[in-house]
């Protein structure tokens, strides 16, 4: 595996929390409890005005391999990666989204809802996507129907999956990783209620493992 491969920088992690952070404050100690939960990585969305500066601060944690998601431009994606991001995510499926991480030399996992997008992305030279929104989209049922013709096709399931839904997704074979939120929400952020979000993490992690 090269180091554009998301399979090689995620480091086998099956669980991807996703992250909307609402201030630079809160990324050093969500940082420590995500990593003392036992996760191994992490998303922060670009849905924030301090995501760039939340990125930096999480990936010079050490602990966690961190990423860009809900990237929409290339240029966020340039910005995303110099302030650490190690791998990038978007909801959908962008040309030069993916033209600059390959660009950048790191692994892009872009959303696809279609079977026309997957082609997409196949075409692209991607072998990893992101089925989004994945439970409102038919959850399982659509992952499964799109894995069928196209068996080679890794997927990182997000939207609307919780701790509870998690282990049928990754009990498939297609199943790369699962991205959820439900392991540090808003309202969980806003109360700096850090210790649920550590137990949180590592009730995931343990479902997570095999």
């Amino acid at each position: 595996m090269n180091s554009t491969d998301p399979a090689s920088v995620l480091a086998g992690a099956r669980l991807l929390p996703v992250l909307v952070v609402p201030s630079t404050a809160s990324a050093g100690p969500l940082a420590d409890a995500l990593a003392a939960g036992g996760a191994r990585c992490a998303e922060v969305t670009f849905r924030t005005p301090d995501a760039e500066q939340v990125v930096k601060v999480m990936a010079a944690h050490g602990g966690l391999t961190v990423g860009a998601g809900t990237v929409l431009t290339a240029e966020q994606a340039e910005r995303a990666v110099a302030a650490g991001a190690r791998f990038v995510v978007s909801p959908g499926f962008d040309e030069d989204v993916v033209a600059k991480c390959r660009e950048l030399g790191v692994p892009v996992v872009p959303g696809i809802a279609t079977a026309t997008e997957l082609m997409r992305a196949l075409k692209a030279g991607l072998d990893t996507v992101k089925l989004f929104p994945a439970e409102p989209l038919g959850g399982l049922r659509t992952l499964r129907a799109l894995a069928a013709p196209f068996p080679g096709v890794r997927f990182v399931p997000t939207g609307g999956i919780d701790a509870y839904r998690m282990a049928a997704y990754l009990a498939d074979p297609a199943v790369l990783a699962v991205g959820g939120s439900w392991m540090a929400t808003a309202a969980l952020l806003k109360s700096g209620d850090y210790a649920e979000i550590r137990r949180l993490t590592a009730d995931a992690v343990e479902r997570s493992t095999p």
